[in-house]
């Protein structure tokens, strides 16, 4: 019978071995594009953001809408916000979006999805498997 050292040793020689964590891509959401014209706010790649963050358009048109007390309305290719915001405020508001309902608090992955159930909405990750309740729906 061979040692434990030895079995050890040759299960660590059969994994594969661990990189540096400056190899693995890091989840970064695309900054927004802003046109103001008057006094409304458009974000030209509002689907490309949503796409990205793998949520429906309208699940983040709302929570901006909360966030920044302003009426917002999808129009063809992109979201016009009726007042006029700088960019980096979009961007703190889609950051905390993106905080919120989208990274697992677990394993801080993006890989989720939202669940609605007996009238809570859930987040639930797809990598780990935690499910987390985000309140009443």
């Amino acid at each position: 019978m061979e040692s434990y050292e030895n079995l050890l040793g040759d299960a660590y020689k059969k994994i594969k071995p661990i990189t540096s964590s400056k190899n693995f891509e890091r989840f970064e959401i695309p900054n927004v594009e802003i046109n103001i014209v008057g006094n409304k706010t458009y974000i030209t790649n509002y689907f490309q953001i949503a796409s990205y963050i793998r949520r429906t358009p309208e699940n983040l048109c709302k929570f901006i809408s909360k966030e920044l007390a302003a009426f917002c309305k999808i129009e063809g290719d992109r979201l016009m916000i009726n007042r006029k915001i700088p960019s980096l405020k979009v961007n703190e508001k889609i950051a905390l979006y993106v905080k919120t309902y989208v990274i697992c608090q677990e394993c801080k992955k993006p890989d989720t999805e939202l669940i609605k159930q007996d009238g809570f909405t859930f987040i639930h990750c797809l990598a780990c498997g935690a499910k987390h309740s985000l309140g009443k729906s």
